[in-house]
């Protein structure tokens, strides 16, 4: 079965022939560079940024606090706002939960790319992708997200199979990597002093350790989970 045949809810968790191991190579080096350029990382990051608040969202409301808004920014900031006992476990975790959510989602995927599940990859992104629209609240942020489903519907319904598991390698490996330039990115505005109010300086406040333990803890996180996605994207190749 082809990608391209369409996506139907009961084909969603059926497997697809992998693609030849040069895309998982090719792939992986484009995400790399990708992520350590300059401008294009700028606008790449915009997809990070997505994530990021779409994992303070869904863990906020896992926690029972109420969900008010997203608000995505041009200069790929983000700001999600919640309701809810100020301090205590459910607070932490919802500020917790940014930084690490796109390293999570890409070691996801790689677990699901190891099954030879792409369609289910494209299927959570366009539910995740519904979800935050559903919750932006400034024109940017609807923006951003429209932008970002229109090209997930181009590649789900009109290109071949080969563009749509290059595009879902690729994606992945983009998550997996760019999981850890933030946070390196938030280190360097905190030594500047340009990130008072970061998710790590507010984790200090909530719960009295320092600010530099909760980017170690971050970092720790994103690495982690580049080292088990990249070793599930690498294992056919590897073997």
């Amino acid at each position: 079965m082809e990608l391209s045949e369409g996506i139907g809810f009961w084909r969603i968790f059926e497997t697809q022939p992998p693609p030849p191991e040069a895309v998982v190579l090719i792939t992986g080096a484009a995400a790399l560079v990708l992520v350590l350029s300059g401008t294009p990382w700028r606008l790449a990051r915009n997809i990070v940024t997505i994530v990021h608040e779409a994992g303070h969202a869904l863990v906020a409301v896992l926690v029972g606090r109420r969900l008010r808004g997203i608000q995505l920014h041009s200069d790929t900031s983000g700001v999600t706002v919640s309701r809810g006992k100020p301090s205590g476990p459910g607070m932490v975790l919802t500020t917790l939960a940014g930084y690490p959510a796109p390293a999570l989602l890409g070691l996801a995927f790689a677990g699901l790319l190891s099954g030879d599940r792409m369609a289910a990859v494209l299927a959570i992104v366009a539910v995740l992708l519904l979800g935050v629209l559903v919750m932006v609240r400034n024109a940017y942020g609807v923006f951003a997200v429209v932008a970002s489903a229109g090209v997930l519907a181009a590649v789900a319904l009109l290109a071949p199979s080969e563009i749509q598991a290059a595009f879902v390698y690729l994606m992945t490996w983009f998550l997996v990597l760019g999981g850890l330039r933030p946070v390196f990115e938030l280190q360097r505005k905190r030594r500047r002093g340009a990130a008072r109010d970061s998710d790590a300086d507010q984790l200090a406040r909530l719960t009295g350790l320092p600010a530099l333990l909760w980017v170690l803890v971050l970092a720790v996180i994103a690495l982690t989970c580049l080292v088990l996605g990249g070793a599930l994207l690498l294992e056919p190749a590897l073997r």
